[in-house]
């Protein structure tokens, strides 16, 4: 088992080399465009898992992000800072958006909910905004804030007590990915890893009766390290339940 967290740590370290790039205070130089939305808000169906959670998160303000941003879902919630560069139309801060979705096309990292694509432009100079279609952008990954939240997920509506458990990551605050989630095996004395079934969801067959104790992989500032909840999922958890693993992240 140590063996096996060696190496997984090790492949773990290859995959997230392309995200770290966007981890230091310097933007970089991309491009941006946005989706068609009845509500200008995000995708409930994006490829994150996050339901009407990802229409309404950060109000709406979302983003589709390009392959290398999103890295085959550890990107799901993260956040960054984009900001165009149209002088006459676009302003100095730019939107804070969150990713929800993995989308790209005409060279972008970015596919914003018209709401958030809007928020980049001048007063009065959405429309004109709206009219380039795709647009240079410059964007760097921000800390995630969610004032009260710790890391929180939720049971998915797909769970079923006690044969089969998925759980869909929520809030992750700071500049923080979850590269992998474990359940504590207690008649085994043995961590079982849940697999990424897609986006910010993991799933587990079988998972252990009664009470359950969940440990994150964190990737961040502070390197990559197993972070255990200090509260344990009840024995009766429900499908649709959220639950706050009281962890912080920062």
């Amino acid at each position: 088992m140590k063996t096996f967290n060696a190496l997984l740590l090790l492949l773990v370290q290859v995959i997230v080399i392309l995200p770290l790039l966007s981890l230091s205070d310097d933007f970089v130089s991309s491009r941006a465009t946005y989706y068609g939305s009845p509500d200008c808000k995000g995708n409930p169906r994006g490829a994150c898992g996050y339901g009407e959670f990802g229409r309404d998160i950060n109000n709406g303000e979302v983003s589709g992000v390009s392959s290398r941003l999103w890295n085959n879902g550890t990107g799901c919630g993260a956040c960054y800072q984009v900001r165009c560069k149209i002088a006459p139309h676009c302003n100095e801060e730019g939107v804070y958006v969150v990713a929800t979705d993995y989308g790209e096309g005409h060279g972008t990292d970015f596919i914003f909910s018209p709401k958030a694509y809007g928020r980049m432009a001048r007063p009065g100079t959405e429309d004109q905004l709206y009219s380039f279609g795709v647009v240079d952008v410059e964007y760097q990954r921000v800390p995630c804030k969610y004032a009260g939240y710790n890391l929180v997920y939720k049971v998915h509506e797909k769970s079923y007590n006690p044969h089969y458990l998925a759980v869909l990551i929520l809030y992750v605050g700071g500049v923080n990915d979850i590269l992998a989630v474990e359940a504590w095996q207690e008649d085994c004395k043995e961590w079982r890893r849940m697999r990424r079934v897609f986006g910010a969801v993991h799933d587990l067959q079988n998972p252990p009766r009664g009470t359950l104790t969940l440990r994150f992989l964190v990737y961040g500032s502070a390197g990559i390290n197993w972070v255990q909840s200090p509260n344990a999922l009840p024995a009766d958890w429900t499908a649709g339940a959220t639950y706050d693993s009281n962890i912080l992240l920062t």
